[in-house]
């Protein structure tokens, strides 16, 4: 009971803390940055806003909290709505179009493949930062979720980075090498460019922080500055972790979604990451009440988000033994460290789409309250969970909406000043520009295509103010799901089931939570930045969508595509040997008529 209660204890701890701490970014409190730091990311897959203790969530993150402490904490910091662009846009600091990765291939429609920026692989001439620190110098790692491109040249090992482990998919199972969902086949991991042979038991977290530090260890200490990319699994469907992990949370969520998305608006405002009066939505309409659901429904979806909060505080043990390996071999207080998210939580719900009770039994899962999490569990928490957790901001993955596309943002480490917090706004594609600003990298060729981010280094070092100048738009589409940020401003456009397809208008600075649309009595701004809008989507490729477009239609239907491809081969064998045993049937038939 002890531990239980120190558990539940410290987030609070550790907020106080960090509250106590944060201040405006001063030069002075910086450690002198090394000519070449070591530089760790450690990206988070579908997590919220709100869900790293020092931002307010209720998992435990000791770890993560611990740099959040030491480091910067920002609070204006967007990505995109959906994995594969984020990713694209971080590794390379250009916009997913102009990078070659528009969308994800799940929710493509048939009359954008082929397209120009739409082939879901990284165009020629687009440099990651792989590619641009290995002629600085730096060994180049990387493990954990890739889903940047399968064909022939387009894994990591040919986009710079000399050693990796990398599942080529949008997720996978956490405890074995099998997929999570009907559109994929198998969980692709692949070595180095090769297959890889995955061992028979493993957990996700400990898998990929395991497997870094092998990489690690195959030079010795302070030899070499490394660049470590270490792409989680957490907390993206299925959502599972170890039971030593997710029973302490007994209990945290039994008040139903309503009461979560109340309490994150609440610490929200009281750690100042919006104005202490800022308003926040309430649970969306289409979302069911939690009084509605039947006991038993209330129980599994409270030990859904149990499992949730499990899951990340397994990945931040992980990161535990990550830092403490570092410390070991004396490379610590040189590392660099960024945590981030690629975009807001999942909605979906996967184990109630149709067919699913067939997949689910051909591949080993269930949906059972008794062992939800652990393997054989294929675990979500849904659109309802996913919109609570997304406070104080509305909608969730998928979606431009402040609850898909802004993010926690944690950096630390030499040269960045400890107990920091930076609100100006900060965009993705900023990351690979600061790598290579602390980095000190060369220039990159003439023939590499240009960055669209900006560096984060003076912002961070007190040298600036922010950024972005304060009329500098920033452009973000993932089909359809569309944003631009210009200052203080934003204009949004949120496409069916769960929007409308409408552009409206938001002062993020009083009005984070996109409550009240100002297009009517800001319209100059607005035509100004629908304006500024249409001139991103000229010069990085946006492709237009099929009428009526759906993603989740869309999903379902690329799903069936790819599972009757799967069936091919057998159904095409099947009818062979029909066909062998008619025309078989036929001859004999012959045969013995001739004998007569």
């Amino acid at each position: 009971m002890a531990a239980r209660s120190a558990r539940l204890r410290w987030p609070a701890l550790s907020l106080a803390l960090i509250a106590l701490s944060a201040s405006p970014v001063q030069a002075k409190d910086a450690a002198t940055a090394p000519a070449k730091p070591n530089i760790v990311v450690l990206l988070m897959d579908d997590a919220a806003f709100m869900d790293l203790g020092a931002f307010g969530g209720e998992a435990h993150t000791p770890n993560i909290d611990r740099l959040a402490a030491r480091g910067a904490m920002f609070s204006g910091y967007h990505t995109s709505p959906l994995c594969a662009p984020s990713r694209a846009m971080l590794l390379t600091g250009i916009d997913n179009h102009r990078a070659g990765v528009a969308t994800i291939e799940e929710v493509l429609p048939p009359s954008q493949r082929g397209k120009h920026g739409y082939g879901l692989h990284f165009e020629p001439g687009v440099l990651t930062i792989a590619d641009r620190l290995k002629p600085a110098g730096y060994r180049t790692l990387m493990v954990g979720k890739w889903h940047l491109g399968h064909g022939e040249g387009q894994l990591p090992n040919r986009h710079g980075f000399d050693h990796s482990l990398a599942l080529d998919a949008s997720g996978a199972d956490n405890w074995s090498a099998k997929p999570y969902m009907p559109y994929y086949r198998d969980a692709p991991w692949f070595e180095d460019g090769a297959p890889a042979m995955m061992p028979a038991a493993y957990y996700s977290s400990d898998l990929i922080v395991d497997r870094m530090i092998g990489y690690l260890d195959k030079a010795p200490p302070k030899t070499q500055p490394f660049f470590a990319y270490l792409a989680f699994q957490a907390a993206h469907i299925p959502v599972q972790a170890p039971r030593a992990f997710t029973d302490h949370y007994r209990g945290r969520y039994d008040a139903g979604w309503d009461q979560i998305r109340r309490e994150r608006a609440d610490r929200a405002r009281n750690l100042g990451l919006i104005p202490p009066d800022a308003p926040v939505q309430d649970m969306p309409k289409f979302a069911k009440s939690w009084s509605s659901l039947s006991e038993a429904d209330r129980r599994i979806y409270a030990r859904s988000m149990e499992v949730y909060s499990g899951m990340l505080e397994a990945m931040d043990a992980s990161i535990g033994r990550l830092m403490n390996h570092l410390s070991a071999r004396g490379e610590l207080n040189n590392t660099v460290f960024i945590v981030t998210s690629d975009n807001g939580p999942e909605p979906s719900d996967p184990v109630h789409a149709p067919g699913m009770n067939f997949w689910m039994s051909q591949h080993g899962y269930d949906w059972n309250l008794q062992h939800l999490g652990e393997k054989g569990s294929l675990t979500f928490i849904g659109l309802e969970w996913a919109a609570a957790i997304s406070s104080p901001g509305d909608l969730f993955k998928f979606y431009a909406a402040e609850g898909g596309i802004h993010v926690p943002l944690i950096m630390a480490g030499p040269g960045i000043p400890s107990g920091s917090r930076v609100p100006s706004t900060a965009f993705v594609t900023d990351l690979a520009p600061t790598i290579l600003d602390f980095a000190n990298a060369p220039p990159a060729p003439a023939t590499a295509t240009s960055l669209d981010g900006r560096s984060l280094r003076a912002v961070l070092q007190g040298a600036a103010a922010a950024t972005h100048e304060r009329d500098e738009p920033i452009g973000i589409e993932v089909s359809g799901n569309s944003a631009l940020l210009r200052g203080p401003w934003k204009i949004v456009r949120n496409m069916p089931p769960y929007g409308d397809g409408r552009w409206r208008l938001f002062d993020l600075t009083a009005d984070p939570g996109e409550t009240k649309d100002r297009s009517g009595d800001q319209s100059s701004i607005f035509k100004s930045m629908l304006a500024d809008y249409a001139a991103y989507e000229r010069r990085v490729g946006v492709q237009p969508l099929p009428a009526g477009y759906n993603s989740m239609d869309q999903v379902a239907q690329n799903a069936i595509v790819r599972q009757i491809g799967f069936a091919m081969p057998g159904l095409a064998t099947f009818a062979a040997g029909l066909l062998g045993c008619f025309f078989g049937w036929r001859w004999l038939r012959k045969r013995q008529r001739n004998r007569r």
